[in-house]
């Protein structure tokens, strides 16, 4: 009877031990807001679905393969900026003058270094841009013109701006100057028939895409990438872009932001989970849930995704639904994308 006890004992301890090695290397979002199901064909829903799992299993090949997590995130990401279905690189939305700004950051916690491009509207990928200028630069952001002429002289590819043409997109554009050429309007995908209120939005869906990678050595890098606000002017720069309030990473935690970039910026949103975790001592979850519920106060809305060094993940967010996944170390995928 002893030895039957005991080796019950052993299995469960070692049940236990398997599910601890088994954490979570890779998190992505590919953008929070209006996500009904009831708006949502299957043929979508699967489309999302099979882009989401080609991202994590882009970005787990790297950790795999011993590659770092500044890779990894990198290899994520740069499938849904070639994805139409997102709100970065192809499927990127359109400014006030039928034009395609995007934008793009990337940190690496372990030496804290970070790099971002904003306003470029000839780079393929702009997360490749964000590592150019992390890596072969002395500086953290560039933009627009000055972004590309580095990019180009990096090597990277560039295109026609009209890569980034969608018709999708286009539509979206031309349905919100139809209804108030000075309003803007954020991405969405919901169908909405409510008379549109300056920045009163219904029914939308932030796609800007990111991704946190844990690598093998422990290592945690973050990085995020976004075609910004249907309809916007001026040369407009939401949170994805800026180190602290779309992307932050040290090597406890590594958090990438979507949402209302006016308020993430407003709030440091991605830097001030990470103040949570270490100078209050919470939880990676506690803190993202603290800082969404803040947002939500001041009158903002989104997510955030969230790993940590023990290979903790959570999803906090303030809308109806929001594209997220996750992979662990054994491979195991986990999509989701409503409440």
């Amino acid at each position: 009877m002893k030895k039957i006890v005991g080796f019950t004992l052993l299995c469960f301890t070692m049940f236990v031990s398997a599910q601890k090695q088994d954490k979570v290397v890779l998190v992505i979002h590919g953008g929070a807001g209006t996500i009904l199901k009831k708006n949502m064909t299957l043929e979508k829903e699967k489309a999302y679905k099979n882009a989401l799992t080609e991202s994590l299993q882009k970005g787990y090949a790297v950790i795999k393969n011993g590659g770092k997590s500044e890779d990894a995130v990198i290899e994520a990401i740069k499938v849904m900026e070639n994805s139409p279905l997102f709100n970065a690189g192809k499927g990127a939305v359109f400014t006030h003058e039928g034009k395609n700004e995007m934008d793009a950051s990337l940190m690496i916690g372990k030496t804290m270094e970070a790099g971002a491009v904003a306003g470029v509207t000839t780079i393929k990928n702009p997360i490749l841009a964000a590592k150019a200028v992390l890596s072969n630069s002395s500086h953290v952001m560039m933009m627009g013109k000055g972004a590309e002429e580095f990019a180009t002289k990096q090597g990277l590819e560039i295109v026609d701006p009209s890569y980034f043409r969608t018709e999708d997109r286009w539509n979206s554009l031309q349905k919100v100057l139809e209804k108030d050429k000075e309003k803007m309007e954020l991405d969405h995908d919901a169908k909405n028939t409510q008379a549109y209120v300056p920045f009163n939005f219904v029914d939308e869906k932030f796609g800007t895409v990111g991704a946190v990678a844990l690598d093998n050595k422990g290592n945690i890098s973050a990085g995020t990438s976004t075609g910004g606000m249907t309809n916007k002017r001026y040369g407009r720069v939401g949170d994805s872009p800026i180190i602290g309030a779309g992307t932050y990473a040290n090597n406890e935690v590594g958090i990438s932001c979507t949402g209302w970039g006016e308020y993430f910026i407003k709030a440091i949103a991605a830097y001030d989970v990470a103040a949570l975790i270490k100078y209050k001592e919470i939880s990676s979850e506690e803190a993202g849930k603290e800082v969404i519920r803040k947002i939500g106060e001041m009158g903002g809305d989104g997510g955030m995704i969230i790993l940590n060094k023990n290979g903790e993940a959570s999803f906090p967010f303030n809308t109806a639904g929001m594209y997220r996944g996750s992979i662990t170390a054994s491979g195991k995928v986990f999509i989701e994308i409503y409440q």
